[in-house]
């Protein structure tokens, strides 16, 4: 791979847009919209690295245990994380955020959430 920086555009690839993804268990989202869109414009060959722009509309997922370690910004919308320990803290555009892998969290997004991502497995 010869790109050594790339931007990452609000709207995903400049020619194809975002495409369709299915992180979200469909049974999470809270209302009948159920739309979720992805772009990832950097991938590391062992995968163990990613970065890009995701869209999910309204959900609530209880995660165990994070996957991954992810750093976001918000470009629009609202999500609000509430931590084990009941701690909730809500995100909005122009925020940026981390968790950290194996966190125990509530990811409960209130208004349609577009964020740019970098995840570490």
């Amino acid at each position: 791979m010869n790109t050594t920086f790339y931007r990452l555009l609000t709207d995903g690839h400049p020619v194809n847009g975002m495409q369709p993804s299915d992180y979200t268990d469909p049974d999470t989202f809270t209302t009948d919209d159920k739309k979720e869109t992805n772009h990832a414009f950097f991938q590391s060959d062992d995968e163990s690295v990613l970065t890009g722009v995701w869209e999910s509309a309204p959900c609530k997922e209880d995660f165990e245990s994070y996957p991954a370690h992810e750093m976001m910004s918000v470009i629009s919308g609202s999500v609000t994380l509430t931590n084990a320990d009941g701690h909730a803290e809500t995100f909005t555009a122009g925020d940026t955020f981390f968790v950290a892998k194996g966190a125990k969290c509530t990811w409960h997004i209130t208004e349609t959430l577009k964020k740019f991502y970098m995840i570490a497995g």
